[in-house]
């Protein structure tokens, strides 16, 4: 079956080697929330875009600091780079998003995938949002649809939906190195979750399909790691010929019923994230907190049940 989206990002990839259009990669770890943020910029322009950024947030106290993504902006101001873009792969459920204190400082785009409206749709009923919260997307700046191209400084993008772990997430492959989010996670540690409202484990399967149909050497950027036992250190980078072979839930040989049935037992016995609450809120909304009530404070909802 021809896919024209893949096969785009997979001669990119390979142009890009070959002509050695490599982005530069600065990551940024977040270990309460165990998430890499990822700043890439082309070389040649200094032009950058901020993948999956974090706001810090203490849940029992309510409060919300900025310190990781400080630190962000020391870097991107110490490099001279210019943010183009602050992409996210999807809603997360495990952190805050600071895009839009980010964007308040650098400048850039926000963008996301054009499935969110469904994430929103999905959310904002569960948590009762009511009509203030709008549910088209327009929280943020450009919404991608599967196959969207364009060009950060010199460097080629091509974006790729890869469903699943929910139902808008993104991957971006920029020059020779894709940033694929939560649907791989380092080859020792395995695959994400797809046990939320909208995921799937079936088409989280066909996704990283997709995914590991890019060329072997493509650069791998991923959205978690957890130490798998064993490994002492975190870990954020892998490739896509280390995924095939050794990923120890989906490497090749791993038919679709093996994967799926693994995946939703597992699953079943995983807890929510600690974070989930407010992140889900947070994120459907861009980053921004929830519209102020009368006193002038934003609250998080969570719903209760009996059973």
């Amino acid at each position: 079956m021809s896919d024209p989206a893949l096969e785009a990002a997979a001669s990119q990839v390979i142009t890009c080697r070959a002509t050695g259009q490599a982005p530069v990669v600065r990551t940024f770890f977040d270990l309460p929330t165990f998430t890499a943020t990822h700043v890439v910029h082309d070389p040649a322009t200094r032009a950058c875009a901020i993948i999956d950024s974090v706001m810090d947030y203490d849940p029992a106290s309510g409060k919300t600091d900025h310190a990781m993504a400080q630190d962000i902006v020391d870097y991107v101001t110490a490099e001279k780079l210019k943010v183009e873009w602050l992409l996210e792969t999807h809603v997360h459920a495990d952190h805050l998003s600071a895009a839009p204190w980010l964007q308040e400082r650098l400048g850039g785009r926000l963008g996301i995938g054009h499935a969110i409206l469904k994430v929103q749709d999905i959310f904002g009923k569960l948590f009762n949002a009511g009509t203030r919260f709008a549910r088209d997307g327009s929280q943020f700046d450009a919404l991608f649809e599967d196959g969207a191209r364009f060009t950060l400084g010199t460097v080629p993008v091509t974006v790729l939906h890869v469903p699943g772990h929910t139902p808008a997430d993104m991957a971006y492959v920029i020059g020779e190195a894709a940033f694929i989010g939560d649907t791989l996670f380092m080859p020792d540690y395995g695959t994400a979750r797809a046990d939320f409202p909208g995921g799937d484990a079936r088409m989280l399967y066909h996704s990283i399909r997709r995914l590991l149909a890019l060329p072997a050497e493509t650069r791998v950027f991923l959205c978690h790691d957890y130490k798998a036992p064993g490994r002492d250190a975190f870990a954020w980078e892998t490739t896509i010929g280390a995924e095939r072979q050794n990923n120890v839930h989906v490497h090749d040989g791993v038919d679709e019923e093996a994967f799926v049935q693994m995946r939703t037992a597992r699953d079943a016995t995983l807890s929510l994230p600690n974070l989930i609450m407010p992140s889900v809120q947070v994120n459907m909304r861009g980053g921004h907190l929830p519209e102020p009530e009368d006193n002038g404070v934003s609250y998080i909802k969570i719903p209760l049940s009996r059973s």
